[in-house]
Protein backbone atom coordinates (compact mmCIF):
# COMPACT_ATOMS: atom_id res chain seq x y z
CA UNK A 1 0.00 0.00 0.00
CA UNK A 2 1.23 3.61 -0.92
CA UNK A 3 0.65 4.74 2.42
CA UNK A 4 -2.68 4.60 4.66
CA UNK A 5 -3.32 8.34 4.39
CA UNK A 6 -3.30 8.13 0.85
CA UNK A 7 -5.38 5.20 -0.45
CA UNK A 8 -8.25 3.64 1.44
CA UNK A 9 -9.35 0.31 0.15
CA UNK A 10 -12.35 -1.67 0.96
CA UNK A 11 -12.97 -5.05 -0.19
CA UNK A 12 -17.04 -6.73 -1.30
CA UNK A 13 -17.87 -10.43 -0.98
CA UNK A 14 -21.65 -10.80 -2.25
CA UNK A 15 -21.35 -14.40 -0.43
CA UNK A 16 -20.27 -13.97 2.70
CA UNK A 17 -19.88 -10.16 3.30
CA UNK A 18 -22.39 -7.92 5.32
CA UNK A 19 -22.86 -4.50 4.98
CA UNK A 20 -22.73 -3.71 8.35
CA UNK A 21 -18.89 -5.17 8.45
CA UNK A 22 -15.75 -2.60 8.68
CA UNK A 23 -14.91 -3.02 4.55
CA UNK A 24 -11.61 -5.15 5.55
CA UNK A 25 -10.76 -7.53 3.93
CA UNK A 26 -11.70 -9.88 6.78
CA UNK A 27 -14.50 -7.76 7.37
CA UNK A 28 -15.96 -7.41 3.57
CA UNK A 29 -18.75 -5.45 2.57
CA UNK A 30 -21.32 -7.64 1.16
CA UNK A 31 -22.69 -5.31 -2.13
CA UNK A 32 -20.74 -2.38 -3.90
CA UNK A 33 -23.25 0.12 -3.13
CA UNK A 34 -22.34 0.12 0.42
CA UNK A 35 -19.17 1.10 -0.33
CA UNK A 36 -19.82 3.76 -2.79
CA UNK A 37 -21.50 5.03 0.18
CA UNK A 38 -18.67 5.93 2.53
CA UNK A 39 -16.02 6.38 -0.40
CA UNK A 40 -13.13 8.72 0.53
CA UNK A 41 -10.85 9.43 -2.05
CA UNK A 42 -8.49 7.75 -3.63
CA UNK A 43 -9.96 4.53 -3.27
CA UNK A 44 -9.65 0.94 -4.44
CA UNK A 45 -12.53 -1.24 -4.02
CA UNK A 46 -11.70 -5.30 -4.13
CA UNK A 47 -14.43 -7.06 -5.71
CA UNK A 48 -14.65 -10.63 -4.99
CA UNK A 49 -16.13 -13.38 -7.28
CA UNK A 50 -19.93 -13.80 -7.33
CA UNK A 51 -22.89 -11.27 -8.86
CA UNK A 52 -23.53 -7.87 -8.20
CA UNK A 53 -27.39 -7.05 -8.70
CA UNK A 54 -30.56 -6.04 -7.03
CA UNK A 55 -30.96 -9.22 -5.61
CA UNK A 56 -27.67 -9.02 -3.60
CA UNK A 57 -28.16 -5.77 -2.54
CA UNK A 58 -27.24 -2.98 -5.05
CA UNK A 59 -28.86 0.41 -6.17
CA UNK A 60 -28.49 1.04 -9.54
CA UNK A 61 -26.96 2.67 -11.53
CA UNK A 62 -23.65 2.55 -9.84
CA UNK A 63 -21.80 6.12 -9.42
CA UNK A 64 -18.30 5.17 -9.51
CA UNK A 65 -16.67 8.63 -8.45
CA UNK A 66 -13.88 10.49 -9.07
CA UNK A 67 -10.51 8.99 -8.14
CA UNK A 68 -12.18 5.45 -7.34
CA UNK A 69 -11.30 2.22 -8.32
CA UNK A 70 -12.92 -0.94 -8.66
CA UNK A 71 -10.74 -4.08 -9.35
CA UNK A 72 -11.73 -7.64 -9.80
CA UNK A 73 -9.78 -10.22 -11.68
CA UNK A 74 -8.09 -8.82 -14.38
CA UNK A 75 -5.98 -11.57 -15.81
CA UNK A 76 -9.63 -13.51 -16.31
CA UNK A 77 -11.26 -10.24 -18.23
CA UNK A 78 -13.61 -9.90 -15.39
CA UNK A 79 -14.87 -13.89 -14.94
CA UNK A 80 -16.88 -15.02 -12.43
CA UNK A 81 -17.13 -11.23 -11.39
CA UNK A 82 -20.26 -10.08 -12.47
CA UNK A 83 -22.20 -6.62 -12.34
CA UNK A 84 -25.87 -7.13 -13.44
CA UNK A 85 -28.63 -4.41 -13.55
CA UNK A 86 -30.14 -0.94 -14.66
CA UNK A 87 -31.23 1.94 -13.24
CA UNK A 88 -32.14 5.47 -14.74
CA UNK A 89 -29.62 8.47 -15.47
CA UNK A 90 -30.40 11.48 -16.93
CA UNK A 91 -27.28 12.29 -19.35
CA UNK A 92 -26.92 16.01 -20.54
CA UNK A 93 -26.63 14.98 -24.20
CA UNK A 94 -29.28 12.16 -24.62
CA UNK A 95 -32.06 12.34 -21.48
CA UNK A 96 -32.95 9.26 -19.04
CA UNK A 97 -30.84 6.43 -20.01
CA UNK A 98 -30.99 2.48 -18.24
CA UNK A 99 -27.43 2.48 -17.01
CA UNK A 100 -25.37 -0.17 -14.95
CA UNK A 101 -22.93 1.96 -14.18
CA UNK A 102 -21.53 5.64 -14.67
CA UNK A 103 -17.98 6.43 -14.36
CA UNK A 104 -16.75 10.01 -13.09
CA UNK A 105 -13.84 12.21 -14.05
CA UNK A 106 -10.88 9.72 -13.55
CA UNK A 107 -12.66 6.68 -12.17
CA UNK A 108 -11.17 2.97 -13.15
CA UNK A 109 -12.71 -0.30 -13.75
CA UNK A 110 -10.23 -3.41 -14.42
CA UNK A 111 -11.39 -7.29 -14.19
CA UNK A 112 -15.11 -6.97 -14.13
CA UNK A 113 -18.28 -8.37 -16.59
CA UNK A 114 -21.16 -5.87 -16.96
CA UNK A 115 -24.80 -6.73 -18.35
CA UNK A 116 -27.14 -4.74 -18.67
CA UNK A 117 -30.60 -7.05 -19.10
CA UNK A 118 -33.02 -3.97 -19.64
CA UNK A 119 -34.59 -3.49 -23.02
CA UNK A 120 -32.10 -0.53 -24.33
CA UNK A 121 -30.30 -0.87 -21.70
CA UNK A 122 -26.13 0.28 -21.71
CA UNK A 123 -23.28 -1.27 -19.09
CA UNK A 124 -20.99 1.50 -19.06
CA UNK A 125 -22.21 5.44 -19.57
CA UNK A 126 -19.08 7.56 -19.51
CA UNK A 127 -20.23 11.71 -19.80
CA UNK A 128 -17.57 14.17 -20.44
CA UNK A 129 -14.74 12.04 -18.22
CA UNK A 130 -11.64 10.00 -18.68
CA UNK A 131 -11.75 7.26 -16.45
CA UNK A 132 -10.36 4.26 -17.62
CA UNK A 133 -11.68 0.29 -18.48
CA UNK A 134 -9.78 -2.25 -18.90
CA UNK A 135 -10.00 -6.40 -18.71
CA UNK A 136 -13.46 -6.11 -18.64
CA UNK A 137 -16.00 -7.93 -20.38
CA UNK A 138 -19.59 -6.25 -21.31
CA UNK A 139 -21.96 -8.51 -23.02
CA UNK A 140 -25.61 -9.33 -23.46
CA UNK A 141 -26.71 -5.45 -22.53
CA UNK A 142 -29.62 -4.78 -23.69
CA UNK A 143 -28.03 -2.09 -26.23
CA UNK A 144 -24.32 -1.17 -25.73
CA UNK A 145 -21.92 -1.94 -23.67
CA UNK A 146 -19.95 1.46 -23.12
CA UNK A 147 -21.12 4.43 -24.24
CA UNK A 148 -19.51 7.52 -24.36
CA UNK A 149 -20.40 11.36 -25.07
CA UNK A 150 -19.98 14.71 -24.52
CA UNK A 151 -16.36 15.19 -24.02
CA UNK A 152 -15.40 12.13 -23.29
CA UNK A 153 -11.80 10.92 -23.39
CA UNK A 154 -11.46 7.28 -21.94
CA UNK A 155 -8.85 5.07 -22.09
CA UNK A 156 -10.61 2.06 -23.10
CA UNK A 157 -8.03 -0.88 -23.14
CA UNK A 158 -8.20 -4.62 -23.32
CA UNK A 159 -11.79 -5.61 -22.68
CA UNK A 160 -14.27 -7.54 -24.62
CA UNK A 161 -17.26 -6.57 -26.09
CA UNK A 162 -19.35 -9.79 -26.74
CA UNK A 163 -22.84 -10.45 -27.72
CA UNK A 164 -24.78 -7.35 -26.81
CA UNK A 165 -27.98 -6.62 -28.62
CA UNK A 166 -27.33 -3.30 -31.02
CA UNK A 167 -23.60 -2.54 -30.28
CA UNK A 168 -20.28 -3.19 -28.55
CA UNK A 169 -18.79 0.20 -28.21
CA UNK A 170 -20.76 3.95 -28.99
CA UNK A 171 -18.55 6.82 -29.14
CA UNK A 172 -20.88 10.29 -29.77
CA UNK A 173 -20.68 14.17 -29.17
CA UNK A 174 -17.08 15.26 -28.92
CA UNK A 175 -15.76 12.18 -27.65
CA UNK A 176 -12.00 11.15 -28.05
CA UNK A 177 -9.97 8.90 -26.08
CA UNK A 178 -8.05 5.46 -26.90
CA UNK A 179 -9.77 2.37 -27.97
CA UNK A 180 -6.51 -0.33 -28.18
CA UNK A 181 -6.16 -3.55 -28.42
CA UNK A 182 -9.96 -5.10 -27.49
CA UNK A 183 -12.34 -7.69 -28.78
CA UNK A 184 -15.62 -7.19 -30.39
CA UNK A 185 -17.30 -10.64 -31.20
CA UNK A 186 -21.17 -10.83 -32.07
CA UNK A 187 -22.32 -7.81 -31.98
CA UNK A 188 -24.49 -6.07 -34.29
CA UNK A 189 -22.11 -3.40 -34.96
CA UNK A 190 -18.87 -3.49 -32.88
CA UNK A 191 -18.13 0.15 -32.51
CA UNK A 192 -20.65 3.24 -33.75
CA UNK A 193 -19.07 6.43 -33.78
CA UNK A 194 -21.24 9.24 -34.41
CA UNK A 195 -21.86 13.29 -34.26
CA UNK A 196 -18.06 14.74 -33.70
CA UNK A 197 -16.37 11.84 -32.15
CA UNK A 198 -12.63 11.33 -32.74
CA UNK A 199 -11.22 8.56 -31.31
CA UNK A 200 -8.07 6.35 -31.87
CA UNK A 201 -9.00 2.73 -32.90
CA UNK A 202 -5.90 0.55 -32.53
CA UNK A 203 -5.27 -2.94 -32.33
CA UNK A 204 -8.40 -4.21 -31.98
CA UNK A 205 -9.95 -7.51 -33.01
CA UNK A 206 -13.29 -7.24 -34.63
CA UNK A 207 -14.72 -10.27 -35.87
CA UNK A 208 -18.41 -12.24 -36.69
CA UNK A 209 -20.24 -8.84 -35.53
CA UNK A 210 -22.63 -7.82 -38.36
CA UNK A 211 -20.86 -5.05 -39.48
CA UNK A 212 -17.48 -4.46 -37.50
CA UNK A 213 -16.99 -0.55 -37.64
CA UNK A 214 -19.70 2.03 -38.43
CA UNK A 215 -19.26 5.59 -38.70
CA UNK A 216 -21.88 8.89 -38.88
CA UNK A 217 -22.41 12.36 -39.01
CA UNK A 218 -19.14 13.71 -39.13
CA UNK A 219 -16.96 11.14 -36.74
CA UNK A 220 -13.40 11.31 -38.04
CA UNK A 221 -11.90 8.45 -35.98
CA UNK A 222 -8.01 7.19 -36.67
CA UNK A 223 -8.28 3.77 -37.75
CA UNK A 224 -4.52 1.60 -37.17
CA UNK A 225 -3.55 -2.04 -37.11
CA UNK A 226 -7.00 -3.35 -36.35
CA UNK A 227 -7.76 -6.73 -37.45
CA UNK A 228 -11.40 -6.74 -39.42
CA UNK A 229 -12.26 -10.47 -39.95
CA UNK A 230 -15.20 -12.71 -41.15
CA UNK A 231 -17.90 -9.63 -40.21
CA UNK A 232 -21.66 -11.26 -41.95
CA UNK A 233 -21.94 -8.46 -43.24
CA UNK A 234 -18.95 -6.37 -43.67
CA UNK A 235 -16.44 -4.18 -42.16
CA UNK A 236 -15.88 -0.48 -42.00
CA UNK A 237 -19.33 1.37 -43.08
CA UNK A 238 -18.92 5.37 -43.54
CA UNK A 239 -21.91 7.24 -43.57
CA UNK A 240 -22.65 10.96 -43.05
CA UNK A 241 -19.45 13.28 -43.44
CA UNK A 242 -17.27 11.16 -41.51
CA UNK A 243 -14.27 11.05 -42.56
CA UNK A 244 -12.17 8.29 -40.89
CA UNK A 245 -8.34 8.66 -41.05
CA UNK A 246 -7.00 5.49 -42.80
CA UNK A 247 -3.60 6.39 -43.08
CA UNK A 248 -1.28 8.55 -45.11
CA UNK A 249 2.02 8.92 -46.98
CA UNK A 250 3.94 9.05 -43.66
CA UNK A 251 1.72 6.90 -40.87
CA UNK A 252 0.24 3.88 -43.00
CA UNK A 253 -3.03 2.41 -41.76
CA UNK A 254 -1.82 -1.15 -41.55
CA UNK A 255 -5.75 -2.35 -40.75
CA UNK A 256 -6.83 -5.92 -41.67
CA UNK A 257 -9.58 -6.27 -43.38
CA UNK A 258 -10.44 -10.10 -44.62
CA UNK A 259 -13.09 -12.92 -45.08
CA UNK A 260 -15.93 -10.18 -44.54
CA UNK A 261 -19.05 -11.15 -46.32
CA UNK A 262 -20.45 -8.14 -48.02
CA UNK A 263 -18.00 -5.56 -47.73
CA UNK A 264 -14.17 -4.73 -46.60
CA UNK A 265 -15.32 -0.82 -46.92
CA UNK A 266 -18.15 0.80 -47.49
CA UNK A 267 -17.97 4.69 -48.02
CA UNK A 268 -21.46 6.00 -49.04
CA UNK A 269 -20.58 9.34 -48.66
CA UNK A 270 -19.80 11.52 -51.69
CA UNK A 271 -16.32 12.57 -50.53
CA UNK A 272 -13.82 10.42 -51.72
CA UNK A 273 -11.86 8.41 -48.80
CA UNK A 274 -7.81 7.61 -49.32
CA UNK A 275 -7.07 4.01 -47.87
CA UNK A 276 -3.03 3.80 -47.18
CA UNK A 277 -1.13 0.98 -46.59
CA UNK A 278 -4.08 -1.12 -45.61
CA UNK A 279 -5.18 -4.82 -46.60
CA UNK A 280 -8.34 -5.00 -48.23
CA UNK A 281 -10.48 -7.01 -51.06
CA UNK A 282 -10.60 -4.79 -53.73
CA UNK A 283 -13.49 -6.34 -54.96
CA UNK A 284 -15.48 -5.45 -51.37
CA UNK A 285 -14.14 -1.89 -51.64
CA UNK A 286 -17.46 0.33 -52.28
CA UNK A 287 -17.90 4.08 -53.12
CA UNK A 288 -15.93 6.75 -53.35
CA UNK A 289 -12.07 5.06 -52.49
CA UNK A 290 -8.62 5.81 -53.40
CA UNK A 291 -6.32 2.73 -52.39
CA UNK A 292 -2.79 3.31 -51.67
CA UNK A 293 -1.14 0.01 -51.20
CA UNK A 294 1.77 -0.35 -48.72
CA UNK A 295 4.55 -0.12 -51.63
CA UNK A 296 3.72 3.38 -52.11
CA UNK A 297 4.36 4.08 -48.26
CA UNK A 298 7.30 5.48 -46.47
CA UNK A 299 7.98 1.72 -44.30
CA UNK A 300 9.44 3.09 -40.89
CA UNK A 301 12.73 1.05 -40.01
CA UNK A 302 11.10 0.15 -37.24
CA UNK A 303 8.76 -2.49 -39.09
CA UNK A 304 9.31 -5.96 -37.72
CA UNK A 305 9.21 -6.90 -41.39
CA UNK A 306 11.74 -4.09 -42.73
CA UNK A 307 15.04 -5.42 -44.22
CA UNK A 308 18.00 -5.03 -41.40
CA UNK A 309 19.67 -3.46 -43.92
CA UNK A 310 17.31 -0.22 -43.57
CA UNK A 311 16.57 -0.76 -39.90
CA UNK A 312 20.50 -0.21 -38.86
CA UNK A 313 21.07 3.07 -40.72
CA UNK A 314 21.10 6.05 -39.09
CA UNK A 315 19.26 8.74 -40.81
CA UNK A 316 18.04 12.01 -40.72
CA UNK A 317 15.13 12.91 -38.02
CA UNK A 318 11.59 13.24 -39.57
CA UNK A 319 10.54 16.48 -39.79
CA UNK A 320 7.22 15.53 -38.19
CA UNK A 321 9.57 15.74 -35.07
CA UNK A 322 10.13 19.60 -35.16
CA UNK A 323 8.36 21.14 -32.44
CA UNK A 324 7.83 17.52 -30.74
CA UNK A 325 7.72 17.86 -26.88
CA UNK A 326 10.20 14.86 -27.11
CA UNK A 327 12.48 15.60 -29.93
CA UNK A 328 15.51 16.64 -27.58
CA UNK A 329 15.69 13.52 -26.22
CA UNK A 330 15.37 11.21 -29.48
CA UNK A 331 17.58 13.90 -30.83
CA UNK A 332 20.09 12.75 -28.18
CA UNK A 333 19.77 9.28 -28.45
CA UNK A 334 20.07 9.29 -32.12
CA UNK A 335 23.36 11.33 -31.86
CA UNK A 336 24.77 8.54 -29.14
CA UNK A 337 24.12 6.17 -32.06
CA UNK A 338 21.96 4.26 -29.69
CA UNK A 339 18.15 4.10 -31.48
CA UNK A 340 19.50 1.58 -34.36
CA UNK A 341 16.88 2.71 -36.49
CA UNK A 342 14.19 3.79 -34.26
CA UNK A 343 14.52 7.48 -35.11
CA UNK A 344 14.98 7.40 -39.51
CA UNK A 345 12.67 9.72 -41.57
CA UNK A 346 9.57 7.53 -40.80
CA UNK A 347 9.92 7.64 -37.53
CA UNK A 348 6.44 8.14 -35.75
CA UNK A 349 6.95 9.46 -32.24
CA UNK A 350 3.40 9.18 -30.89
CA UNK A 351 2.70 5.59 -32.14
CA UNK A 352 2.87 3.22 -29.62
CA UNK A 353 6.11 0.94 -29.33
CA UNK A 354 6.00 -2.67 -29.72
CA UNK A 355 7.84 -4.96 -26.89
CA UNK A 356 10.10 -6.31 -29.79
CA UNK A 357 11.56 -2.40 -30.37
CA UNK A 358 11.29 -2.13 -26.79
CA UNK A 359 14.12 -4.60 -26.12
CA UNK A 360 16.17 -3.70 -29.24
CA UNK A 361 16.09 -0.28 -27.92
CA UNK A 362 17.11 -0.97 -24.24
CA UNK A 363 19.66 -3.64 -25.62
CA UNK A 364 21.43 -0.99 -27.64
CA UNK A 365 21.09 1.51 -24.91
CA UNK A 366 22.71 -0.14 -21.90
CA UNK A 367 24.27 -3.34 -23.24
CA UNK A 368 23.63 -5.04 -19.49
CA UNK A 369 25.76 -7.97 -18.21
CA UNK A 370 23.77 -11.33 -18.75
CA UNK A 371 21.94 -11.43 -15.01
CA UNK A 372 20.19 -14.93 -16.08
CA UNK A 373 20.38 -17.46 -18.68
CA UNK A 374 19.16 -16.07 -22.23
CA UNK A 375 15.80 -17.51 -22.38
CA UNK A 376 14.18 -19.89 -25.61
CA UNK A 377 11.09 -17.81 -26.48
CA UNK A 378 8.91 -20.52 -28.51
CA UNK A 379 7.73 -17.25 -30.79
CA UNK A 380 10.75 -15.50 -31.15
CA UNK A 381 12.79 -17.20 -34.38
CA UNK A 382 16.28 -17.21 -34.87
CA UNK A 383 15.80 -15.11 -38.04
CA UNK A 384 13.66 -12.33 -36.83
CA UNK A 385 15.27 -8.87 -36.95
CA UNK A 386 15.30 -8.64 -32.98
CA UNK A 387 16.19 -11.76 -32.00
CA UNK A 388 19.18 -11.21 -30.49
CA UNK A 389 18.20 -7.90 -28.90
CA UNK A 390 15.45 -9.55 -27.09
CA UNK A 391 18.20 -12.47 -25.67
CA UNK A 392 20.23 -9.30 -24.56
CA UNK A 393 17.77 -7.42 -22.80
CA UNK A 394 15.95 -10.71 -21.17
CA UNK A 395 18.82 -12.40 -19.93
CA UNK A 396 20.07 -8.39 -18.54
CA UNK A 397 16.64 -8.65 -16.70
CA UNK A 398 15.12 -5.61 -18.54
CA UNK A 399 12.35 -7.75 -20.42
CA UNK A 400 10.70 -11.18 -19.50
CA UNK A 401 8.22 -13.65 -21.14
CA UNK A 402 4.81 -15.23 -19.88
CA UNK A 403 4.03 -18.45 -18.33
CA UNK A 404 3.70 -20.24 -21.95
CA UNK A 405 7.46 -19.39 -22.71
CA UNK A 406 6.36 -16.53 -25.27
CA UNK A 407 7.54 -13.35 -25.23
CA UNK A 408 4.59 -11.53 -27.68
CA UNK A 409 6.98 -9.18 -29.48
CA UNK A 410 4.09 -7.32 -31.76
CA UNK A 411 2.26 -6.38 -28.43
CA UNK A 412 2.68 -3.26 -27.23
CA UNK A 413 3.88 -2.35 -23.95
CA UNK A 414 2.91 -0.32 -21.22
CA UNK A 415 4.01 2.88 -19.90
CA UNK A 416 3.92 1.23 -15.90
CA UNK A 417 6.12 -1.88 -17.73
CA UNK A 418 8.57 0.57 -19.23
CA UNK A 419 9.31 1.85 -15.90
CA UNK A 420 9.32 -1.10 -13.84
CA UNK A 421 11.87 -2.76 -16.45
CA UNK A 422 14.13 0.40 -16.39
CA UNK A 423 14.28 0.37 -12.51
CA UNK A 424 14.82 -3.81 -12.49
CA UNK A 425 16.91 -4.02 -15.11
CA UNK A 426 19.40 -1.13 -14.08
CA UNK A 427 19.16 -2.81 -10.14
CA UNK A 428 18.50 1.14 -9.01
CA UNK A 429 18.20 1.36 -4.96
CA UNK A 430 14.64 1.51 -3.85
CA UNK A 431 12.83 4.85 -3.05
CA UNK A 432 10.27 5.62 -0.41
CA UNK A 433 6.65 5.04 -1.51
CA UNK A 434 5.72 8.60 -0.45
CA UNK A 435 7.27 10.31 -3.06
CA UNK A 436 4.13 9.07 -4.99
CA UNK A 437 1.74 11.14 -3.50
CA UNK A 438 2.99 13.48 -6.39
CA UNK A 439 0.77 11.69 -8.78
CA UNK A 440 -2.78 12.59 -9.20
CA UNK A 441 -3.68 8.76 -10.39
CA UNK A 442 -1.20 7.20 -7.73
CA UNK A 443 -4.23 4.87 -6.39
CA UNK A 444 -4.06 3.37 -10.29
CA UNK A 445 -0.13 1.80 -9.26
CA UNK A 446 -0.81 -1.70 -8.90
CA UNK A 447 0.82 -3.10 -5.38
CA UNK A 448 3.97 -4.95 -6.83
CA UNK A 449 4.81 -2.21 -8.57
CA UNK A 450 4.64 1.11 -6.75
CA UNK A 451 8.13 0.36 -4.94
CA UNK A 452 9.73 0.51 -8.99
CA UNK A 453 7.66 3.28 -9.74
CA UNK A 454 8.45 5.69 -6.96
CA UNK A 455 12.04 4.86 -7.73
CA UNK A 456 12.13 5.66 -11.41
CA UNK A 457 10.37 8.97 -10.12
CA UNK A 458 13.12 9.81 -7.28
CA UNK A 459 15.62 8.78 -9.72
CA UNK A 460 13.98 11.19 -12.47
CA UNK A 461 13.44 8.08 -14.98
CA UNK A 462 9.66 9.19 -15.60
CA UNK A 463 8.23 11.00 -17.96
CA UNK A 464 4.71 12.05 -18.16
CA UNK A 465 2.86 14.10 -21.37
CA UNK A 466 1.20 15.91 -21.41
CA UNK A 467 0.38 16.27 -17.63
CA UNK A 468 3.81 15.97 -15.27
CA UNK A 469 1.68 14.84 -12.29
CA UNK A 470 -0.40 12.17 -14.27
CA UNK A 471 1.19 8.84 -14.32
CA UNK A 472 -1.12 6.68 -16.32
CA UNK A 473 0.46 3.50 -16.19
CA UNK A 474 -1.95 1.29 -17.92
CA UNK A 475 -1.80 3.45 -20.92
CA UNK A 476 0.40 2.27 -23.90
CA UNK A 477 3.95 3.86 -23.92
CA UNK A 478 4.61 5.79 -27.20
CA UNK A 479 7.93 5.89 -29.38
CA UNK A 480 8.52 9.54 -27.48
CA UNK A 481 7.64 8.64 -24.41
CA UNK A 482 10.09 5.54 -24.42
CA UNK A 483 13.06 7.48 -25.95
CA UNK A 484 12.11 10.08 -23.38
CA UNK A 485 12.21 7.77 -20.39
CA UNK A 486 15.26 5.74 -21.61
CA UNK A 487 17.51 8.90 -22.00
CA UNK A 488 16.41 9.94 -18.51
CA UNK A 489 17.67 6.51 -17.37
CA UNK A 490 21.02 6.87 -18.98
CA UNK A 491 21.19 9.72 -16.88
CA UNK A 492 19.95 8.07 -13.68
CA UNK A 493 22.93 6.12 -13.81
CA UNK A 494 25.49 8.82 -14.78
CA UNK A 495 26.28 8.24 -18.16
CA UNK A 496 24.89 11.53 -19.54
CA UNK A 497 23.74 14.97 -18.62
CA UNK A 498 20.25 15.56 -18.36
CA UNK A 499 17.73 17.12 -20.68
CA UNK A 500 15.64 19.79 -18.59
CA UNK A 501 11.92 19.33 -19.63
CA UNK A 502 8.84 20.44 -17.74
CA UNK A 503 7.68 16.74 -18.57
CA UNK A 504 10.21 14.83 -16.73
CA UNK A 505 9.15 13.55 -13.44
CA UNK A 506 8.79 15.69 -10.43
CA UNK A 507 11.85 14.65 -8.90
CA UNK A 508 13.96 14.81 -11.51
CA UNK A 509 17.95 15.43 -11.29
CA UNK A 510 17.92 18.40 -14.22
Amino acid sequence: MVNSTLVVRFYINPMTGNDTNTGSRLSPFKSLTRALKVIKIPTIIHLESGTYSAASGEVFPLIIPRGATVVGNEAKKGAGIVISGSGEYESLSFGVQNITLLLVDNASLLGVTVTNPSAKGTGIWIESAAPTLANNTFRDCGREGVFTTGAAKPAILDNIFVENTASGLVMARYSQGEVLQNVFQRNPLGIAISDFAAPAIANNKLSENRTAIALSRNAQPVLRQNLIAKNTQGGLLVNGNAIPDLGNTQHRGDNIFRDNSEFDLYNATTQKLVSVGNQLNPSLVKGLVELIPSNRVAVSTTDSNAPTESRSQKLPLSPQLDGHWAKPFIQALVSMDLTQGFADGSYQPDKPMTRAQYAALVASAFNPFPKVPAPDFTDVPKDFWAYSAIQIAASGGFVGGFSDRTFRFDQNVQRLQVIVSLVNGLGLPAADRDVLKVYSDRHTIPDYAQTAVATATQGGIVVNYPDPKVLAPSRWATRAEVAAMVYQALVAIGQTSAIKSVYVGLHSRS
